[in-house]
């Protein structure tokens, strides 16, 4: 028997979370989280904003549709959590391929 999502019911969600230790400091990693979030409104037309030392971000349109996430910046640490909808589901694993290597490049 399929799965029907009822109202109100967000159908089932592949997450992504990353997370990665630097020695940036919290002003240079919040620039490097800015960048990323920058290259994804141009490539994935993502909105995004800051509410506190967190960038939220939703794809309402665009190849990225449905997606949802944050990247939350610490003095030391960085965080991406990424759901994707189901029709990305089957793309978890190389798309949290490209954020790891985009990560580790910003980080350094």
């Amino acid at each position: 028997m399929a799965f029907r999502a009822g109202l109100g019911q967000r159908p089932a969600m592949a997450t992504i979370d990353i997370s990665r230790s630097h020695a940036l400091g919290l002003d240079v990693a919040r620039q490097r989280a800015e960048q990323l979030a920058n290259d994804l409104k141009e490539r994935m037309g993502i909105q995004w904003r800051w509410e506190g030392d967190t960038i939220r971000f939703t794809a309402d349109g665009g190849p990225a549709k449905g997606t949802t996430g944050s990247v939350a910046v610490a003095t030391s640490q960085v965080r991406i959590e990424i759901d994707l909808p189901f029709l990305l589901k089957a793309m978890k694993g190389p798309i949290t391929t490209k954020v790891e290597e985009k990560l580790g490049k910003l980080l350094g």
